[in-house]
């Protein structure tokens, strides 16, 4: 007697597994309609107040989504953090480097930047003058202590 082959049997079963793993990805990855209606109405926050939380929600549906970003860059230099603004900018030049704005937007935030650096000066040194006016240091030995 011949064994039962079970080729088409483990063949069907893969198959019938696979179609439903596409089945259960593709509904997940599906967003139901209120939270397509949620995402577009952050987005109008975000775009029209400068909205900072409504911006972060409406990148949680679309994270690469370069005016999405562009609209969070304006609410981050409008809440006064231009780091944070200049890394959103950029990273919408890296996604689409032809959009209209973006390149003005980056210099705009980095002179920002730049005009509340301090300017570095060099430290000033103790002179010899200064010991003789009798300027006292906290690192100079105590006067009663002979060397």
């Amino acid at each position: 007697m011949r064994p039962h082959s079970f080729g088409p049997l483990k063949r069907s079963w893969a198959q019938s597994a696979a179609a439903a793993c596409l089945l259960v990805c593709l509904g997940a990855a599906a967003q139901p309609p209120a939270a397509t209606a949620n995402a577009n109405a952050d987005f109008e926050r975000c775009r029209s107040q400068a909205n900072l939380d409504a911006c972060y929600d409406a990148i949680r549906y679309r994270p690469s989504d370069p005016s999405l970003l562009f609209a969070l860059g304006d609410a981050l230099a409008r809440a006064n953090r231009p780091v944070d603004a200049l890394r959103t900018y950029r990273r919408v030049a890296a996604l689409a480097p032809n959009l209209p704005g973006v390149a003005a937007k980056i210099s705009a935030v980095e002179e920002k930047m730049s005009a509340k650096r301090p300017s570095a000066k060099p430290p000033a040194r103790a002179t010899s003058a200064d010991a003789s006016a009798g300027k006292r240091f906290s690192n100079a030995a105590p006067e009663t202590q002979s060397h």
